[in-house]
């Protein structure tokens, strides 16, 4: 299975940069601002967010092959249909349905990985993970080459044959029946709103967590080509700057796996306040390669979103599916409304104001940990 979904991500990897890398083109066609824009950032968003919260309860009850050919196959489909002169409102349609493909798939693969690994997630997650952030870096390379032979939805119809592709080899692919278990806290009486308020309480800061990353992750993807023109830079290094930030967000969660010391709820707090540090260094002081702050950053933070399902995964045995798709469910939510908000700080304020507040982000992932783990060391699972 591994093969599987490391090539999964590694697709899915390559759509989360999709509308940044074509901001530009799609701007120029759309008549976009900054917040419009946003738009198409948060609608990708708000499809994954419905993709991976539905898949969580579906993980735990249906058999997983016809799920993870559905979910492909849905992604497939809407990338396939892209045309260049679709009006705004359709290329919102199909940036959502195909985030709803990809975000069924990737609650399918978090759980497949925790029910596997179980208690030793951490580091399997982080593996699988990076083939994202391999996809996310190459994604701008291979824009550039295909935008030469067929125009910017060339990628688009790239990556849905690749999608295609990739649901034919999950007819091949033997997947585990899911396992019916009952709670333990259900087996010792615990009531069953007692047994939902523990699950939240373990899931809830996580889920905080997950909200103020993918929202970071993908105001950077998306706002790096203008913040690269209010440096008087070319597009060209905008595109550049998005596969820096990939290539420390890989750096970041490959580099995790050395540590000599158990992963948990400190390395994320850690990981958010560097994150801080590296946005309001690189933006207050302008420093004029921008693939610097966006590299740094990502190195900073590569291991947040790993850590974040893998621990989830752990608070709450006996619902992985549910509790990662509740946790990528907020990251995603984070993923809609974040970018929005920075594109119309930056609309108001400048890019370089928006990017800056990004950081207030990054606290909040410091802070969120922090309490999960407060959660943690008072009982909760």
């Amino acid at each position: 299975m591994l093969p599987f979904f490391f090539a999964s991500f590694l697709a899915f990897g390559v759509v989360l940069v999709l509308p940044g890398v074509h901001q530009a083109e799609l701007a120029r066609a759309l008549s976009l601002d900054l917040s419009r824009s946003g738009l198409l950032a948060s609608a990708l968003s708000a499809g994954l967010g419905v993709g991976v919260v539905g898949a969580g309860p579906l993980f735990d009850r249906l058999r997983r092959r016809p799920l993870f050919v559905a979910s492909l196959g849905i992604a497939a489909a809407a990338l396939l249909s892209v045309r260049a002169e679709m009006p705004f409102a359709r290329w919102l349609l199909h940036v959502a349905a195909t985030g709803l493909g990809i975000g069924a798939y990737d609650t399918l693969i978090n759980a497949s990985v925790a029910e596997r690994y179980r208690e030793r997630a951490a580091r399997p997650m982080s593996l699988v993970h990076a083939a994202a952030t391999l996809g996310a870096m190459s994604g701008p390379l291979l824009a550039v080459w295909l935008d030469a032979r067929g125009g910017f939805v060339a990628s688009f119809h790239a990556l849905g044959a690749a999608h295609l592709a990739l649901a034919a080899w999950a007819l091949l692919v033997a997947f585990p029946d899911p396992v019916r278990r009952e709670s333990d806290m259900t087996q010792s009486g615990v009531d069953s709103t007692s047994a939902s308020s523990a699950v939240a309480c373990a899931v809830l800061p996580f889920a905080a967590v997950g909200f103020a990353y993918v929202g970071v992750e993908t105001s950077l993807t998306m706002f790096a080509v203008p913040y690269a023109g209010a440096h008087g830079l070319p597009e060209t290094r905008g595109g550049s700057a998005i596969s820096a930030f990939w290539l420390g967000l890989l750096a970041g969660r490959l580099g995790v796996l050395a540590l000599p010391v158990a992963l948990g709820t400190r390395t994320i707090c850690a990981a958010g306040a560097l994150g801080a540090a590296a946005l309001l260094g690189g933006v207050s002081l302008r420093i004029g390669v921008v693939e610097a702050t966006f590299l740094a950053t990502g190195m900073a933070l590569g291991c947040v979103y790993p850590l974040m399902i893998a621990l989830v995964g752990q608070r709450v045995p006996d619902a992985r599916g549910l509790a990662a798709g509740l946790a990528a469910g907020a990251a995603a939510a984070g993923g809609a409304a974040v970018p929005w908000l920075t594109g119309s700080l930056g609309d108001a304020l400048g890019v370089s104001g928006a990017l800056a507040s990004l950081a207030g982000w990054c606290a909040v992932i410091a802070g969120a940990a922090a309490l999960a783990r407060g959660v943690r060391q008072a009982g909760a699972p």
